[in-house]
């Protein structure tokens, strides 16, 4: 792969926690890492000097820079080991098996025990893990029994056994951390009960039982119990700090394949995770480029069909976010909550990544495609008839209605082209009248380019709301361009679209880039109109005083300011250094005029 790609794969990496994959020319896996953030770290690679010379070689050696996006540290983590185990990368360290890492389990018994363990069996239990830290799971725990008071035993409690009075309570009982359920102290629901709320807690839903730890916390403070309470407010702490919810959390979730899709003008974004016993082993974003205009859930069919061949998948299942006729004995699952919702959404965030990535790039590689893409959704978004290649902005500038003036912005296939850019003062409104103004300046801009048979716009937009829109539309209608030309108001406080004769307005998306070339627009008219206006004013406040002396023209106040700077510095000039510069007659004018007034004062 050519430097320059792996250039730009470096310049569009995301900021965000995920897993990085290096690969030779040949396609041979290098590596694979884990980050914090991904920009940071693999740009790392190739910006210092490595001490270690396994690590130069390996750097010399990547050809391409595959990543995984997840949502924390903790997913990273596992990913990256999941990874290796499966790829083993020639740069990368053996990794341990996966029963080095902790779960806690919820043993399938009729009064369940919740224990750690570094074993998965397959029995009917219920596991959640894998975590990275023992600490976390002792923590998990303590709240547990804190919380929850449960057997630790491991009595077969039957009912035949129960009822027969076959086990005796325990030290754990006299102490208060059981109820006895080995004697029928306790009820199966009420002991269930609690084993639903661990539940929560172990999906990392912890509202509830830190609530009622908080009021643990509280009584102890109110029995001057500090020390207790102290320690209760240590693991609030950890636990309101610890992210307990994983991406990688159900080791129910085996053998599936997920797919997300999302579209643009020209290209489906189609992502695909493989997931085994609930770990990501595998991630592949497919660009496809549309051919006639195909629906996202065509898109996803045909994706579907070729990334399980291309990978030799053989998942029964699948998880979608609609459904998608696939013609084959393939169970589809549309995930609404949990788990599988949770995954389904990484998939999505995946293929949208990816689609930033390809945008940022084509814009350094391929500009043309950028600015077909972005006109194509303009088109669309702003529900034209044609392609908004010509774009025309006005905006009004006034302060306290002195000096109005006007501007026009120019953008080419949203580009600025600031030669076309144009100022105009107001010439036959009295006062501040923003309706007027933009009626007069609209009506000026496109009758010159009549008259002089230039290309006019295919979009007009005016900065503000409907009474600026209805003053143009009347200029338009003057020229007979009203229904040649398309028209817009943006209003700037909610970026209110308004149309003509459509009383209601269009909202764009925040985030789209349709809404960002307006604003853009908007902004530079805005910005380049005060430019002017502050000119003017700037102008109009340095000649002012000059001006009012008599027998002082323009050519006299030129050469002044040129030499002295300011207004003031003429005002405190001596008469001999107004002589050196503009001759004895005019220098005795200036001299006298402002002596004459500090003399009256």
């Amino acid at each position: 792969m050519p430097k320059t790609t792996l250039d730009l794969q470096l310049q569009t990496l995301p900021n965000s926690p995920g897993v990085y994959q290096y690969f030779d020319a040949e396609g041979g896996i290098l590596y694979v890492g884990k980050a914090k953030d991904l920009k940071k770290r693999v740009s790392s690679y190739f910006t210092k000097t490595h001490d270690n010379g396994k690590t130069r070689v390996l750097v010399k050696k990547i050809a391409d820079i595959k990543h995984i996006v997840v949502e924390t540290e903790t997913d990273a983590l596992l990913l990256e080991n999941n990874l290796i185990k499966k790829h083993k990368p020639r740069y990368n360290v053996l990794l341990k098996d996966d029963k080095s890492y902790p779960w806690i389990c919820i043993k399938k018994e009729r009064f369940p025990r919740v224990f750690s363990t570094r074993r998965v069996i397959k029995d009917g239990s219920e596991y959640f893990g894998p975590y990275t830290s023992m600490k976390t799971v002792s923590t998990l725990l303590e709240l547990i029994k804190g919380l929850y008071l449960l057997r630790t035993c491991n009595y077969v409690l039957s009912e035949e056994n129960i009822e027969a009075h076959k086990y005796k309570v325990c030290l754990e009982y006299h102490l208060g951390n059981c109820k006895g359920p080995c004697e029928g102290l306790e009820t199966e629901e009420e002991y269930h009960g609690h084993i639903k709320a661990i539940k929560e807690i172990l999906k990392g839903n912890f509202k509830d039982s830190l609530s009622e730890f908080k009021l643990q916390m509280k009584q102890f403070a109110h029995d001057l119990r500090f020390e207790e309470a102290q320690k209760i407010k240590e693991k609030i702490d950890i636990l309101e700090n610890y992210q307990a919810k994983s991406t990688i959390v159900n080791p129910k979730i085996s053998n599936v394949d997920v797919f997300s899709v999302m579209s643009d003008e020209e290209y489906g974004y189609v992502n695909f995770l493989q997931l085994s016993y609930g770990s990501i082993i595998r991630s592949h974003t497919l660009e496809i480029k549309k051919k006639l205009d195909e629906s996202d859930k065509e898109l996803l069919e045909l994706a579907i069909t070729e990334i399980r061949q291309r990978f030799h998948s053989n998942s029964k299942e699948i998880y979608v976010p609609f459904k998608v006729e696939l013609g084959e004995d393939l169970k589809v699952t549309i995930p609404k909550l949990g788990d599988k919702k949770h995954i389904l959404d990484l998939s999505l965030r995946n293929a949208k990544y990816y689609r930033m990535e390809r945008f940022k790039q084509i814009k350094i590689t391929d500009p043309d495609r950028h600015v077909n893409r972005i006109m194509a959704q303009m088109k669309t978004d702003l529900r034209l008839s044609e392609e908004p290649r010509h774009i025309e902005c006005f905006d009004n500038s006034n302060i306290q209605g002195t000096h109005p003036v006007a501007a026009c912005v120019v953008f080419k296939n949203a580009k600025p082209s600031k030669k076309d850019y144009r100022h105009f003062n107001i010439k036959t409104v009295e006062g501040p009248d923003d309706f007027a103004s933009m009626e007069e300046v609209v009506y000026r801009r496109y009758k010159r380019l009549l008259d002089e048979e230039q290309d006019l716009p295919q979009l007009i937009i005016i900065d503000g709301g409907k009474g600026q829109l209805s003053s143009a539309l009347k200029s338009l209608e003057v020229l007979n361009l009203r229904r040649k030309i398309a028209i817009i108001g943006i209003a700037k406080r909610l970026e209110e679209l308004f149309y003509p004769e459509d009383p209601i307005p269009l909202y764009l998306d925040k985030k789209s880039e349709t809404l960002k070339v307006i604003q853009q627009l908007r902004n530079e008219a805005h910005r380049f109109g005060i430019e002017h206006h502050r000119n003017r004013r700037s102008k109009t406040a340095l000649n002012t005083e000059l001006e009012m002396i008599p027998g002082v023209g323009e050519k006299t106040i030129v050469e002044l300011l040129r030499h002295f700077k300011s207004v003031k510095r003429v005002s405190n000039a001596k008469l001999d250094e107004l002589e050196a510069v503009v001759g004895r007659a005019r220098a005795d004018k200036v001299y006298n005029y402002y002596h004459k007034n500090q003399n009256n004062l």
